[in-house]
């Protein structure tokens, strides 16, 4: 076999971005020499943050960065689905709005006509949504940003078309696995690690910090939970609604949440 029908046979993968920072495709690139194995199993088709180069479609599995934010982004992602055997949502941007899903609750309008001279060239959305409002997606990747070794694993599933091991337990899991004291109960720290999905390693817990709640919410989290124990603990309900409206704002669970407390 010739080396161009080698590259040929190869699954093609794609990277995309819409409304986001950038940093989970950067996590991809941090995987270094990983890249190396990856790239000898699969063709990298477009990936513009790595590569100049482009490989038009079909696509065998594309790797979604960022919400959509702007009628051009509802279009584009019809598009990429239709070209994409397999879809994967990386990020809390693409699984769940971003921290750009802060404007789903205030006027998008107001926002444009403080912060740009010229607000009527601003072609905008009023809310900023995750992926899967729009598409099909196949597999949801949560964090801000992404763990790259579950990336790895994502893409090495894909490749072998089983399903990725990734867990969806909280964070408080990952605190008893490194043996981190729990800091709401020692300490008094309002902590969002119970309706965390796991998948950071407990970072800000092992450094006497309460979760910030980046990967979103976990499986069945119970939400009044934790809030009533962040009110028991001195936090205010202001403070409650702001740990909800952070990295995952437009997770429905945590949207419907930071609105019942605001109501109140």
């Amino acid at each position: 076999m010739t080396t161009e029908a080698k590259t040929q046979s190869k699954p093609k993968l794609a990277v995309w971005k819409f409304a986001s920072c950038d940093g989970c495709q950067l996590s991809m690139l941090d995987l270094e020499d990983e890249l190396l194995a990856i790239t000898g199993a699969i063709e990298i088709a477009y990936f513009p943050e790595a590569t100049r180069s482009v490989v038009e479609g079909p696509y065998d599995l594309s790797l979604v960065e960022g919400s959509i934010t702007t009628p051009h982004d509802a279009e584009r992602i019809q598009q990429i689905r239709a070209d994409s055997a397999r879809l994967v949502t990386i990020g809390a941007c693409a699984t769940a709005g971003g921290i750009q899903s802060l404007r789903n609750f205030r006027d998008v309008k107001e926002f444009t006509s403080v912060v740009y001279a010229s607000p009527q060239y601003i072609d905008t959305l009023r809310t900023s949504t995750p992926i899967s409002d729009h598409v099909k997606v196949d597999f949801e990747l949560r964090g801000c940003p992404i763990n790259k070794r579950q990336l790895l694993e994502v893409i090495t599933a894909y490749v072998a078309n089983r399903k990725p091991a990734v867990p969806t337990t909280s964070v408080c899991i990952e605190c008893k696995r490194r043996g981190t004291v729990c800091v709401m109960v020692a300490n008094g720290t309002p902590c969002l690690g119970p309706i965390t999905q796991a998948g950071c390693g407990a970072i800000c817990p092992a450094y006497n910090r309460g979760c910030y709640g980046c990967y979103g919410p976990s499986e069945q989290p119970n939400l009044p939970s934790i809030s009533a124990a962040w009110l028991e603990l001195g936090a205010s309900r202001q403070e409650v609604v702001r740990a909800y409206r952070t990295f995952n704002a437009a997770a429905p669970e945590l949207a419907e949440e930071s609105e019942r407390i605001a109501s109140e």
